[in-house]
């Protein structure tokens, strides 16, 4: 399904008003600071109900305002089926301080995760340089993702786990007022077990696949071979009950420093180049296209494993990309349902732009459709 229009109302500076989207491609055209950024956000946030940015709800409402809404309307596609322009999907995302309620066609959404099976979104954004720079953590949140887009199992067995691991954690710093938590934790760490190990097996035949995906993209774009991920697991392998007493043999250790120093939330993925680490190595501009590629990879694992497309949201990725580089980029890019693309109002979008492409100019939050001058090459 694509996006057919999406409404906003207090959502950051954009307008109060409902913005026809139902094209292939979408083309946001408009200085910095005037919404586009912002008009990706809402998108996101009716795939996810949440922003990409990272930021809490709070943050998203216009200021001034106590309250944002977001909904959008779908169609089976931009052309080419029976169901194109059919209205038969509508999601709509309240908050309203401190409570966000997610819809459905009119029915309430008791978990969020629903929503991905709706319209998925990939948004490629500057941040997601912090998944080739950043901390582990960031780099670990990217492959989660990844995987929680193809398998609804996976994100159910990290919740699981995180919640297992939150109860321990203050269990473990409870242990400095003579509180005995010895028995709490017999009883919790065989859940902590079973699910980091669900993980573990997960995110290791997961790796394998993403890897073969994204060097292969890496040497098509980047002339650059022998690229790939190394998934390095905080744990051994080990049997259910071996993972039990590797627990329980390390407790004082945890119960030291207060937290849960192993397991899951901690592995580690790299990105190596024969034997070395190569974001440690890799100039600036290497760096960043290594980050738009994970993107691409990314949604190429998505289609092979859901047989479907996603929507794909570009936010001034192309920037940065010298010409050469920003042609191959453009020709790696993965099929997809639907896209929206941001561009200043200097660069030459009129020369990536098809015609079946919606062309708006933002200013103010306010969308306006854009002509192309005759004479634009």
């Amino acid at each position: 399904m694509i996006f057919g229009s999406l409404r906003t109302l207090g959502f950051r500076n954009l307008a109060d008003a409902e913005v026809d989207t139902a094209g292939k491609d979408v083309f946001l055209v408009g200085e910095n600071g005037q919404g586009k950024t912002n008009f990706l956000e809402a998108v996101y946030c009716c795939s996810y109900a949440s922003s990409f940015r990272g930021v809490p709800d709070a943050e998203v409402v216009r200021e001034g305002e106590q309250a944002y809404a977001v909904s959008a309307r779908f169609t089976g596609s931009a052309a080419g089926d029976e169901s194109a322009g059919r209205l038969y999907e509508q999601v709509r995302v309240t908050y309203e301080r401190p409570k966000k309620t997610v819809y459905l066609d009119g029915k309430r959404l008791e978990d969020r995760s629903e929503l991905l099976a709706v319209a998925p979104c990939i948004v490629f954004c500057h941040e997601d340089i912090e998944f080739v720079t950043g901390s582990l953590e960031r780099r670990r949140w990217f492959f989660d993702q990844t995987l929680s887009l193809t398998d609804p199992d996976y994100l159910e067995d990290l919740r699981r786990y995180r919640k297992a691991l939150k109860t321990r954690n203050t269990l473990l710093k409870t242990s400095t007022t003579g509180t005995s938590i010895l028995p709490l934790l017999d009883a919790l760490d065989p859940q902590l077990a079973f699910y980091g190990i669900k993980l573990m097996e997960k995110r290791r035949e997961a790796a394998a696949g993403f890897s073969s995906t994204f060097s292969a993209l890496y040497e098509q774009v980047a002339d650059l071979d022998k690229l790939g991920v190394w998934y390095a697991p905080s744990w051994k392998e080990m049997t259910l009950e071996e993972t039990g007493r590797w627990l329980a043999e390390h407790r004082e250790r945890d119960m030291a420093a207060g937290l849960t120093l192993s397991g899951p939330h901690r592995d580690r993925y790299r990105f190596i180049r024969g034997a070395s680490d190569f974001s440690g190595k890799a100039s600036t501009g290497q760096r960043r296209l290594l980050a738009l590629l994970l993107r691409v990879a990314q949604a190429r694992r998505f289609s092979e494993i859901r047989g479907t497309y996603p929507v794909l949201l570009l936010d001034d990725v192309l920037l940065e990309l010298d010409p050469e580089k920003r042609r191959k980029f453009l020709e790696a890019l993965p099929a997809y349902e639907q896209a929206f693309f941001t561009f200043l109002p200097e660069e030459p979008y009129y020369r990536y732009r098809k015609s079946h492409a919606i062309v708006y100019h933002v200013s103010q939050g306010f969308f306006s459709l854009f002509a192309l001058s005759p004479n634009a090459k």
